[in-house]
């Protein structure tokens, strides 16, 4: 991984998501206090629904499915096994605002995308569509998203972050509008290339890229 500052980068296998909730507020305070260096987790959930400061009562599962209510930016989402969840917990730049961070994000998703060899849009590119990362419109449907965002800041450190589908059990988006956004779709990298893609065989590649968040 190109990098030009120190951090650390945590593979950490599957972890409940209060569990991780609260690593990353622990190494939150550390990094904002400067007794911790800049950090990524890297990880996958147990099948969990969970809702930023945006979402409607009408985005949530009308089954009752319990969701879990945070503090990040956006709306409702799942993250569940499959899919390989990243939280950069990092010191920003003075001159980088949440915007500018989140198309560093972006632009590296979009990267890590390439070398699999599926064209993304970013915010820059469809503004509508915000909080994401998109394969769009073709003759395979609708803009579907393969990437979701959802980022906070406090004390100038990031938390949360965003999250790929790998090979989820996508019939876990069919309980919700995710990031309530109902005229667009949802894929998966199994499901773009036609074949099996494991968390195992994208971690590497993102934690090459992961030096793009970097100032």
């Amino acid at each position: 991984m190109t990098q030009t500052a120190p951090i650390e980068v945590v593979r950490a296998g599957v972890v409940d998501y209060m569990a991780a909730w609260d690593e990353q507020r622990r190494i939150h305070e550390a990094v904002a206090s400067g007794a911790a260096t800049d950090t990524i987790l890297l990880l996958e959930h147990p099948s969990v629904y969970t809702a930023g400061k945006r979402t409607e009562p009408w985005d949530r599962p009308v089954d009752g499915t319990p969701v879990i209510d945070v503090d990040r930016g956006g709306k409702i989402t799942w993250h569940g096994p499959g899919q390989l969840v990243g939280y950069p917990i990092m010191k920003l730049d003075s001159k980088l605002d949440v915007i500018a961070y989140v198309h560093r994000v972006e632009a590296m998703l979009v990267t890590v995308f390439a070398e699999f060899g599926v064209a993304t849009a970013t915010i820059s590119e469809r503004k509508e569509r915000r909080g994401a990362v998109w394969v769009l419109e073709d003759e395979r449907g609708p803009d579907r998203k393969l990437a979701a965002i959802g980022i906070r800041v406090a004390s100038g450190v990031t938390q949360h972050g965003f999250s790929i589908n790998c090979d989820p059990d996508m019939t876990a988006f069919d309980k919700i509008v995710p990031c309530g956004i109902r005229d667009a779709g949802v894929t998966s990298l199994t499901q773009e290339l036609g074949r099996d893609v494991p968390v195992s065989e994208v971690l590497p590649v993102v934690e090459r890229h992961l030096g793009m968040l970097l100032p």
